[in-house]
């Protein structure tokens, strides 16, 4: 048989068992949500204290999200959020957006992608290990 039409045959039985999976055993709880709603959110990593604020985001399940993200340091941060493929540098004293749609419920954690040191903060120790935040997706309501 000619590899070609292998590869064919292969592709189409990958595509049919998704879509079967997707229409006959997906739960429909589980199924992604797109509402059309959107909902703009400004993140700010603040100049020398290693965090973002806000630090947890609270949103309703399938919005849009606009994220502005603001570095306020002299140095460069990211902005990584690994459940909805963000990964995002943000160079020194700059403002960047993002946009993506939660499509599923729960707790996503959100971090600083670029190594950008360490410092003391109100007598604590803050590193670049402590930016981190937490979008929360809750279900629409009814």
């Amino acid at each position: 048989m000619n590899k070609y039409l292998i590869l064919i045959i292969v592709g189409l039985v990958i595509l049919v068992a998704g879509m079967g999976y997707r229409y006959f055993i997906l739960p429909r709880g589980q199924a992604p949500v797109i509402t059309g709603n959107v909902k703009a959110v400004t993140i700010v990593a603040k100049k020398n204290q290693w965090r973002f604020l806000p630090d947890q985001i609270t949103v309703i399940r399938g919005d849009k999200i606009v994220a502005t993200v603001v570095n306020e340091d002299d140095y460069d941060h990211g902005l990584a959020i690994d459940a909805y493929g963000v990964s995002q540098r943000m160079p020194a004293n700059s403002t960047i957006t993002i946009e993506f749609t939660v499509t599923q419920e729960g707790d996503f954690s959100f971090y600083c992608s670029v190594p950008c040191g360490e410092g003391v903060v109100d007598g604590k120790k803050r590193t670049h290990f402590d930016m981190v935040g937490v979008i929360h997706v809750v279900p629409a309501s009814s």
